[in-house]
């Protein structure tokens, strides 16, 4: 994919406290590189706390904005990087869950990597899409109405998932290309 392919969009990143941190920094990195302007959306201001393969901590990353301060339709794509703890505490934050429906809502183009997809099933969007995930939620999945597959990477409309850390370089390329091929409807 070309570099500028994504020039001037604006991706939100839902991430708090226990992020994967390379779940969130490779495909920032990727979006950066085709010309997008991410944006760390967190439940609270300042850092985050990242981990490595959920036990190890990983350093902090600065949060961008709150998301209870931020406004779906100012964003173009959307992502949700895993780590266990992460989603698991963003399903439970009331902004968090509103800013994912009212984003899904919209028909922008959704990103959900390893555990990301509990926000999804949280918000009530997966019911009849085909999706992939980290082994341990696809009965959350299944159960919320998705129909779940095991590949490294799933599109299905605007929802593009995949399974796990392993499968990073494919999920990027399949991002950059769900995010370009998407209409651009903010401004940068």
């Amino acid at each position: 994919m070309a570099r500028g392919t994504l020039q001037g969009r604006r991706i939100a990143i839902l991430a708090t406290d226990g992020v994967e941190r390379n779940e969130l920094e490779v495909p920032r990195g990727a979006l950066i590189g085709a010309g997008a302007k991410p944006e760390l959306l967190s439940i609270h201001p300042g850092e985050i706390q990242a981990r490595q393969f959920d036990m190890v901590p990983a350093g902090t990353l600065a949060v961008d904005r709150q998301i209870s301060d931020a406004d779906p339709g100012d964003y173009d794509a959307m992502l949700l990087p895993g780590g266990t703890v992460n989603p698991d505490t963003l399903r439970g934050n009331t902004h968090a869950v509103n800013f994912v429906k009212a984003f899904c809502a919209s028909g922008k183009p959704v990103a959900a990597i390893c555990h990301g997809p509990w926000t999804l099933v949280e918000a009530d969007v997966v019911r009849g899409k085909r999706m992939t995930s980290w082994p341990s939620i696809r009965t959350d999945l299944r159960n919320a109405g998705a129909q779940v597959v095991d590949e490294e990477v799933c599109v299905d409309g605007q929802f593009t998932t995949s399974r796990s850390p392993a499968d990073l370089p494919a999920f990027c390329v399949a991002i950059i290309e769900q995010f370009a091929a998407a209409e651009q409807q903010v401004g940068g």
